[in-house]
């Protein structure tokens, strides 16, 4: 039973980008839930659903073991324990929905109260360490093109987590007979008309956002650690943005033009660095570079996003407030000093407005993961920026994962989404989380394109995981409710 609940558990993980064979959902949590209906006790049903967990976040994060490859000969050790050592630590909260669905009837009682507990032991990942809430179950409706646009537009109502939900609760309703196939058959048909109505009636604000030169040095993670190196591909930085420049002047000149290099572009520490600075204003050519660098002050380092001037001044700074666990920082639960450097985090989510740059929300990497909470209460932008660093990863399906994660909180909060990464993939989302733009892995490339215009609040972005929130207390309690009321009157 355990090999087969760690086998359903790997198997789901194909539904996750960029596999998103999300059909195989309800045989392989039809394969928990049974597995957890039968046990012979709540705890047997527990570790039932930490297996499956194993299987499923293990195999969706294999690629953690690239990042350990990085640093081979100091951790080489570590390389079997990577992806599974991650699982471990989240694993258990799918036992949870496996545990707690059994204190009702089985039936319709059960699928609701397990949907319901799924979405919000989800939910609780971003509460774990400094949050780790990757590959939500939603995310698999991502699918390339017009199919996935139409499939994610709930999301604007309720999220990733909310399209989650209802992916556990579709996928486990199809083994309760005719009628609930049916159900979801007219579910399905109901869920792609409102994509496609949103797709169609869905009008951009009158926001004109600047124009974008996205350079991509494809700087390998050996070169950003140990700057053999940096004097070359600084000035492969520089030459990807002086053409870029060129031929987006040569295209408008009705838009200020905003030129963006993503984490770890710059390799040293651009504030202090005024000779590094000139030159990417001249290159830039009267356009404001936004550039990944680290940062230290008063004995602190930062991870930051930095705004260069036109006169090569630096115009803003961004620390990133969300630091990786094991990546950026040292969480208790680990014995032994795995980092070079402990990062600070910043004081949290900022909307910059500034001149040729316009009203946008900078994030560095990790940040754009949090369903939520990418946009400062209050201070709403016209777009999103987030620069990141996947050459830890390779070339696997790390870098598209986070790249998903762009696309939809493009989708939940109505805006744009610039994602610029160092080695790939980067890409340019609209408001409704269609693609305009996108580079490859693993090469050097710049491109540019017109940041679309924001779009109307959605209700999400009002609400946030509130709405996610309710909606699964629904689920649980009204199956309890039913069976309080039917003890009362035996």
């Amino acid at each position: 039973m355990a090999f087969l609940l760690l086998l359903a558990g790997a198997c789901a993980a194909l539904a996750l980008p960029p596999v998103y064979l999300f059909p195989i959902l309800p045989l392989s949590l039809g394969v928990l839930y049974r597995a957890a209906s039968d046990a012979p006790s709540m705890r047997w049903a527990a570790l039932w659903g930490g297996v499956f967990g194993m299987g499923f976040h293990t195999a969706g994060l294999y690629w953690l073991t690239n990042a350990i490859l990085t640093r081979v000969h100091d951790f080489w050790w570590v390389i079997p324990f990577a992806a599974p050592g991650v699982a471990l630590v989240i694993a258990p909260l799918i036992a949870i929905p496996a545990m707690v669905c059994r204190l009702v009837r089985p039936g319709w009682p059960r699928v609701f109260v397990f949907s319901g507990v799924w979405s919000l032991s989800d939910m609780s990942r971003a509460l774990i360490f400094s949050g780790f809430p990757w590959n939500p179950l939603g995310s698999a409706l991502e699918l390339p093109g017009r199919v996935g646009d139409i499939l994610i537009q709930p999301a604007s109502v309720i999220g990733v987590h909310g399209l989650s939900l209802v992916l556990v609760l579709a996928s486990l309703a199809l083994w309760h007979g005719r009628r609930a196939v049916l159900a979801v058959a007219l579910g399905s048909v109901l869920w792609c008309g409102y994509g496609i109505w949103r797709l169609d009636v869905e009008t951009p604000l009158p926001v004109s956002n600047p124009y974008l030169v996205l350079a991509q040095g494809n700087v390998s993670e050996d070169d950003v650690l140990d700057h053999e190196d940096a004097l070359d591909n600084f000035r492969s930085y520089l030459r990807l943005t002086s053409e870029g420049v060129a031929k987006a002047h040569r295209k408008v000149n009705d838009r200020s033009i905003v030129v963006v290099w993503p984490e770890s572009a710059f390799p040293g520490l651009l504030d202090e660095d005024i000779s590094a600075r000139q030159a990417m204003a001249i290159a830039a050519d009267g356009a404001p570079i936004l550039a990944g660098s680290d940062r230290r002050s008063r004995g602190y380092w930062y991870n930051s996003l930095e705004v260069v001037s036109p006169d090569g001044d630096i115009e803003a700074i961004y620390d990133k407030s969300r630091l990786v666990p094991f990546g950026e920082y040292q969480p208790w639960i680990l014995p032994f000093n795995i980092l070079p450097i402990v990062l600070t985090p910043g004081p949290g989510l900022v909307t910059w407005d500034l001149p040729q740059i316009g009203r946008v929300g900078p994030m560095v990497c990790y940040e754009i993961i949090f369903s939520g909470s990418v946009v400062k209460s209050g201070q709403r932008p016209n777009w999103l920026l987030t620069i990141s660093n996947d050459a830890w990863y390779g070339n696997s399906a790390g870098p598209r994962q986070h790249l998903a994660t762009g696309r939809m909180r493009a989708v939940e909060e109505g805006l744009p989404v610039v994602f610029a990464n160092n080695r790939g993939v980067s890409a340019v989302y609209d408001s409704n989380g269609h693609e305009t733009i996108r580079t490859y892995w693993g090469k050097e490339e710049v491109v540019d394109c017109y940041i679309p215009s924001p779009g109307n609040k959605t209700l999400f972005s009002y609400f946030g995981n509130a709405i996610d929130i309710f909606i699964s207390l629904i689920f649980i309690v009204f199956p309890f409710i039913k069976k309080i009321r039917n003890n009362y009157y035996k």
